[in-house]
């Protein structure tokens, strides 16, 4: 009888290196994010069903209430004017921002003038600057604009400067050795190097952004989003309140999620689908 080496045994068990069905969900990422937000709503509708507050509603009141806002356009509208100080305030941080960033990576006199100046902004606590801005440039659109530029400017200008200063020195090297202008070094080596991190301080300036206008609509004046929280708890309808903030929440997380995706996309290659 002859006697195979790579026959196995009858007997032999499952190979411990196969993947089982845990493992195969666990790589589902999406399951994990459909479950979280079903366990999430259910716990709300529980809570709000066992009345302990009266002034929280469940989770079913609140999806209505907030398809009913987005029927009758009151929705719509208050995001309209609230986009306006976010988008101008935005464009401003990013290009003083990235700006102020690379300059204060490159040359020590601009960092030792500048940087300071965007620490403290950091640091400082945008709802005891409130009445300060509002008592200086009134309560229109260009206090709010300043809120945005107050919250997201320090966090796009660190970043950036932050990328410049942890460019690998061989390839600025590199580029000394192919004859290379100072031109060509920055364009063609430093910032391409910083712009992952860079793209990841724009994500975050664009969420503390976010929080500066609906801040300000909230202290400043109630217009927009900060309008409807505002109305809606001053008549006690608080399921659109409630949803009102929640539309907040979301808005913010799709707004970062689509420029988590474009950084992945652009600067990180092993995130790529494969085609």
């Amino acid at each position: 009888m002859s006697y195979s080496p790579t026959a196995q045994p009858a007997f032999a068990g499952p190979r411990r290196d196969a993947p089982t069905i845990w493992s195969r969900i666990g790589e589902v990422t999406l399951f994990w994010k459909i479950l979280s937000v079903v366990i999430f709503a259910a716990l709300w509708e529980y809570a709000g069903r066992t009345g302990f507050n009266f002034s929280f509603p469940t989770f079913s009141a609140t999806v209505s209430a907030f398809f009913e806002m987005v029927a009758d356009g009151s929705m719509g509208a208050a995001y309209l004017r609230t986009l306006e100080p976010l988008v101008i305030g935005l464009s401003f941080s990013l290009i003083v921002g990235i700006s102020a960033g690379v300059a204060m990576g490159l040359r020590r006199d601009v960092e030792w003038f500048t940087l300071p100046v965007f620490i403290v902004m950091q640091a400082a606590p945008m709802a005891a600057l409130i009445p300060l801005i509002t008592f200086v440039y009134g309560i229109g659109l260009a206090s709010k604009v300043l809120a945005v530029v107050m919250l997201s400017l320090p966090v796009i200008a660190i970043n950036s400067y932050k990328a410049v200063r942890n460019v690998p020195p061989s390839l600025v090297s590199m580029c000394h050795s192919f004859m290379g202008n100072r031109r060509q070094q920055i364009f063609q080596i430093v910032i391409p190097a910083a712009s992952p991190m860079m793209f990841a301080g724009l994500r975050l300036g664009v969420a503390e952004g976010f929080s500066g206008v609906v801040l300000a609509e909230l202290l400043i004046t109630p217009t927009g989003i900060g309008d409807l929280i505002t109305y809606h708890r001053s008549v006690a309808n608080f399921a659109h309140m409630y949803a009102t903030i929640a539309s907040i929440v979301l808005f913010a997380i799709i707004a970062v999620s689509t420029l988590q995706w474009i950084e992945a996309k652009l600067f990180r290659p092993e995130k790529r689908s494969s085609k």
